[in-house]
């Protein structure tokens, strides 16, 4: 594996990241050796300028101007890498973090819908901001820097060492003493991190789950408990806060004490060895001089090792991300008709939790096929699939005689008009939420389906009518009415393909029954998967699916089913016996 490629793989780079990578250690490196120049100007200029103040019979061998002239060369030699530093080290570690974050959303974008339906909304929010935020400023900050550290530290270690080892022995042996003490606690401190991490991210996640369900807190009397709940982890926040930070503190200031004695031990070596003849007084000076700075990238080193103990985990998010499987396929779906036909379907949302087993069943274009069956057993799931909203483990679903996995998701759910129970909606304008189903519609055909939805009944009560704004998830309206404004976008869609989960499962009889015939225009020569658990809903389906336990119990017209006395009737007397017609 080439240099290029280990960086690429342990830190999640691209490849022009990973070169750019590999630059800013290089160009680091250059300059804290080119920070070394002023040492070295000095020592050549009280060696040559200065030396006949010290011993009269010699002379100067270059006079004022050639020291203002080298003075001027390392001023442009250190500008110089330090430019090209700070491009690779900075303004191209900002342009790969932008490219990771557009990749990432690229990556968000071809992963399977329902994958957003189980992840929790705050962890992929921090990674996306805040792990990548994190990753930019390491990368800028730190991670060549310690790379950088290192190399130049040997080289000039090498340097001084061939030129003095007595002195260079003196200043560099602290360096090994601090390093040790920074790794002899590495592990405790790694481990109050990755707690503190993990608290922060809970904290994060009781934040947004007290916002989201401030309505059923309240409702239910819970603040108090809520916040009891939250103010303990607060402490537990706090407290993993404190002891991190106290460990990392204790660390690095050890260090930094064990650091300054190189420069003790420097002039008390170099007093001895000029006094007994071994050194010149300039050589003593430019060590002196060196002391004062070569420690500088260590130190930046331990300045950034609390932060650094992270880095692992936030990659490690990043590269689980980066490896799950993205949905692909062709770009174009062109079938001949619009059934969908489910072969032997076997599928689990994680291995050893069966959801559907060898389900088959066709649901023609033209005809409403109702899945029906006791909650969890697997309508909702035969549903999404039929999207593609996950891949299935075994056998096949097709979309007019096209296999749905052959078929990129952007490019099949073209096809699919989809009304769920749980109604997502955003904080924009009733009409904006309705155009979802089709951004290029005019006004007229935007309210031409809001009345077939019977969205213009609570729309004349709103302040701008079609104009005003409804709010995060359409908190300014009911549940009814935000299951209304999704059968008008659906209505507006006009796909030939229609998923409907209990889309009027929010509705009273009333309102059901008005909507009804909104669903029956949306509905009209397209291909219609219905699930419901109220049987007068699916009453006109032309064919009916019961899954039950994963696996389909029976199938057939509603009246033949009704016949055979099975699991379908039993259910339909059930409801019939609860609520009677």
């Amino acid at each position: 594996m080439t240099l290029n490629k280990y960086f690429q793989s342990r830190f999640v780079l691209s490849e022009k990241g990973a070169r750019s990578f590999m630059g800013g250690i290089l160009f680091t490196v250059l300059l804290n050796i080119a920070l070394m120049l002023p040492a070295l100007y000095i020592f050549l200029f009280l060696t040559d300028y200065l030396q006949p103040a010290i011993d009269p019979g010699s002379t100067a061998t270059n006079g004022f101007w050639y020291y203002v002239l080298i003075a001027a060369v390392f001023l442009v030699i250190a500008f110089t890498i330090a430019m090209f530093q700070y491009t690779h080290t900075y303004t191209n570690v900002y342009t790969e973090s932008a490219n990771r974050r557009i990749g990432m959303a690229e990556k968000l974008r071809k992963l399977p819908l329902a994958f957003f339906g189980e992840k929790n909304l705050s962890d992929l929010t921090s990674t996306v901001m805040e792990d990548n935020s994190m990753i930019e400023q390491l990368f800028s900050h730190a991670v060549p820097q310690l790379f950088a550290s290192v190399i130049s530290i040997l080289l000039i270690a090498a340097g001084l060492f061939f030129y003095d080892w007595q002195l260079s022995l003196a200043l560099f042996w602290v360096v090994p003493v601090a390093t040790a003490i920074i790794f002899a606690g590495k592990k405790l401190l790694d481990n109050a991190n990755l707690k503190f991490y993990k608290v922060k991210r809970g904290i994060t996640e009781q934040i947004q789950e007290g916002l989201e369900n401030v309505q059923e807190i309240k409702s239910y009397h819970n603040e108090q408990a809520y916040l009891r709940g939250f103010d303990e982890n607060l402490k537990v926040y706090e407290k993993t806060l404190l002891r991190g930070e106290l460990i990392g503190g204790a660390l690095v200031n050890t260090s930094y004490i064990v650091l300054k004695l190189g420069l003790a031990s420097v002039i008390l070596t170099g007093a001895y060895l000029l006094s007994a003849g071994g050194i010149t007084l300039f050589t003593y000076l430019v060590f002196l001089m060196i002391a004062a700075s070569i420690y500088n990238p260590v130190m930046d080193v331990f300045n950034n090792i609390a932060v650094l103990t992270l880095l692992d985990v936030r990659i490690n998010r990043m590269r689980e991300m980066e490896q799950m499987p993205a949905q692909q396929g062709k770009t174009e779906c062109e079938v001949e008709n619009y059934d969908i036909v489910f072969q032997d379907v076997c599928f689990a949302y994680e291995e050893g939790k069966q959801v559907l087993r060898d389900v088959s069943f066709t649901a023609r274009q033209g005809e409403v096929t109702a899945l029906v069956g006791p909650s969890g057993g697997g309508k909702s799931t035969s549903a999404k699939l039929a999207a593609r909203f996950w891949d299935i483990d075994s056998g096949k679903i097709t979309l007019g005689g096209q296999d749905i996995s052959e078929i990129d998701p952007e490019a099949l759910l073209k096809n699919y008009a989809v009304v769920f129970q749980d109604v997502m909606l955003f904080n924009a304008s009733v009409a904006d939420n309705i155009r979802i189903g089709r951004p290029k519609a005019s006004d007229g055909e935007v309210r031409r389906v809001a009345r077939l939805a019977r969205c213009d009944e609570f729309v004349g009560r709103l302040p701008q009518g079609y104009d005003t704004l409804i709010g995060e998830n359409g908190a300014a309206i009911s549940g009814g009415e935000r299951q209304r404004i999704s059968i008008a976008r659906a209505l507006l869609k006009d796909a030939p393909v229609v998923l409907l989960d209990e889309a009027t499962a929010s509705l009273d009889v009333e309102n059901e029954t008005r909507i009804q015939a909104a669903i029956s225009e949306l509905v009209k020569d397209k291909t219609v998967l219905i699930i419901a658990h109220r049987m007068r809903t699916v009453a006109r389906a032309h064919k009916i699916v019961v899954i039950k336990d994963g696996a389909v119990a029976e199938q057939g017209s509603p009246a033949v089913l009704m016949e055979q006395g099975g699991e379908f009737a039993r259910m339909v007397e059930r409801q019939r016996a609860v609520t009677p017609d």
